[in-house]
């Protein structure tokens, strides 16, 4: 049987130290990772890009010389260097809210000058950003979607309670309300709707109360804080080996962020921006995304989809990339309307 202190030492999240075993704190059970010291220090943006060869391929396969393309999501730039890469006289319009990805993402491109054309600006407002640069249709369109591999390891970011930081959430730091407002702004019926309905959570309203019990006697401030109120709401036990903390903490960054809004809005643009023939490319991380996606292509007149199930990554990359084993890909094509012959000139 472990002694009190080998428990607590089990129970500690590397650099957060444990309870003294002989305190009167009760450790909580927080999710810990095989690593070194140096993997809790803050990473540069460098993002492992996710079926890089599907989208680029899908992308490229029948565009036209000089064909421009959007990168709604640029993150570290890796699909926009794809695409570029495999189509020299290709340019790409890059978008991303994220202003540390976009200096990252020009840094990585730079041997791209004058083929890449970089946008601070949510991908909802795509058609916006386009016409403030005079294009009106492009010919393709990917977007991989959620929340990138710097954002999560970044402590400063609060998006993972693998590292201590504030209870942050935004992918755009210059702008919008933290998590914490949120959870200050709202009541325990609200918060346990966004846990409901973001992240899928049936102990939605348990969790809400305890959140906001949290608050109320000034404990919530940090990531750790936010998990301890879920663990004591549902206990430390994982389902299916998924931490309990990580269904709230999901739920919180879509809202914060506005996220399946920002998707919807973006899929309600593609007919006004992508020009005949064209094609979407849509990477998808969880089933609120995925589910958008189906609804709003479904009998979609003038697209088509390149096969009826998403595509997957393959074993080798999901073996590379761990992150990527949740990655599902659908690309739609934009079929070219033969006009009638009465309506020809």
């Amino acid at each position: 049987m472990s002694t009190a202190k080998e428990t607590a030492e089990q129970l500690a999240l590397p650099g957060i130290p444990a309870p003294a075993p002989d305190s009167d704190t009760e450790a909580d059970w927080v999710w810990t990772e095989e690593g070194t010291d140096d993997d809790m220090e803050s990473p540069a943006f460098s993002h492992t890009t996710v079926m890089s060869t599907e989208v680029t391929q899908a992308l490229t396969a029948n565009a036209a010389e000089g064909a421009t393309f959007v990168d709604v999501t640029l993150g570290g730039g890796g699909h926009t260097e794809a695409l570029l890469a495999a189509h020299p006289s290709a340019r790409v319009i890059a978008l991303d809210r994220d202003e540390v990805a976009l200096a990252a993402a020009r840094a990585r491109l730079a041997a791209f000058e004058g083929r890449v054309t970089f946008v601070h600006a949510a991908f909802g407002t795509l058609k916006d950003a386009l016409a403030n640069l005079g294009i009106t249709e492009v010919q393709g369109l990917c977007a991989d979607l959620g929340v990138s591999s710097p954002q999560l390891d970044e402590a400063s970011r609060g998006l993972s309670f693998r590292r201590e930081g504030p209870l942050d959430m935004r992918m755009d730091q210059s702008q919008g309300e933290t998590a914490l407002e949120l959870v200050e702004r709202i009541d325990d019926d609200e918060l346990a709707n966004i846990i409901y309905q973001y992240g899928e959570e049936r102990r939605s309203r348990r969790i809400a109360r305890s959140i906001k019990r949290s608050l109320s006697e000034g404990e919530l401030h940090t990531t750790l804080d936010l998990r301890r109120a879920v663990v004591r709401a549902v206990g430390p036990v994982r389902v299916g080996g998924v931490d309990p903390a990580t269904r709230t903490f999901q739920a919180l960054r879509i809202a914060v962020n506005q996220e399946l809004g920002e998707l919807d809005s973006l899929l309600a643009q593609v007919d006004d921006v992508i020009a005949p023939g064209g094609v979407v490319a849509l990477i998808s991380f969880h089933s609120l995304e995925d589910r958008a996606i189906k609804h709003a292509f479904a009998g979609r007149e003038g697209w088509k989809p390149v096969s009826k199930k998403p595509l997957y990554p393959t074993e080798e990359e999901q073996a590379a990339n761990t992150r990527s084993r949740s990655a599902k890909l659908r690309v739609y094509v934009r079929e070219v309307l033969e006009m009638d012959e009465e309506e020809e000139p």
